[in-house]
């Protein structure tokens, strides 16, 4: 009996507290299955305006898939498992992927122990509001095409208003 008058107190008194002190948590921004459908569609237009086929992929902030397109004819079929991870390593890093190919053609060899990882051009991070949500990675036939590819994907990102 005791314990039951006990968690009525607490629990009334848990109801007494002022919302933010009852739920301190922050608002995330995520990407929604239709924002990775756009950035897709987006540079997949900029590859085939240029006659280019290869692999598109958008992953979360965590890193993992949400959309991946091969298109037809892709130049690499290594670019299935190139553009995830692209995308991974931007988003885990918050950073563009080729901050890692970069840091290793500069001397920082041990970046290449990196596991899981793609140390090569390609790979966008989506930033909104400041906040890494996400990222976009591109596998084609170059590295110039391949960041061409992604930053015209990340241009079909919406930007919230302020």
């Amino acid at each position: 009996m005791r314990i039951a008058i006990a968690s009525v107190v607490v629990l009334g008194a848990v109801a007494l507290l002022p919302p933010a002190a009852a739920a301190p948590f922050a608002e995330k921004k995520v990407l929604t299955l239709e924002i990775p459908r756009k950035i897709v569609a987006t540079a997949e237009q900029e590859a085939a305006r240029d006659h280019l086929a290869g692999v598109i992929a958008v992953v979360d902030d965590g890193g993992w898939p949400i959309l991946i397109e091969r298109m037809d004819h892709a130049a690499y079929l290594a670019s299935v498992e190139l553009a995830p991870g692209k995308a991974r390593t931007a988003a885990l890093f918050k950073k563009p992927s080729q901050a890692l190919e970069d840091a290793i053609n500069h001397g920082r060899v041990a970046a290449v122990t990196a596991q899981g990882f793609t140390e090569m051009q390609g790979g966008l991070p989506i930033v909104v509001d400041g906040e890494v949500i996400g990222a976009i990675g591109a596998s084609f036939d170059t590295p110039e095409h391949d960041v061409q590819i992604a930053q015209a994907g990340l241009a079909a990102v919406p930007r919230p208003r302020d």
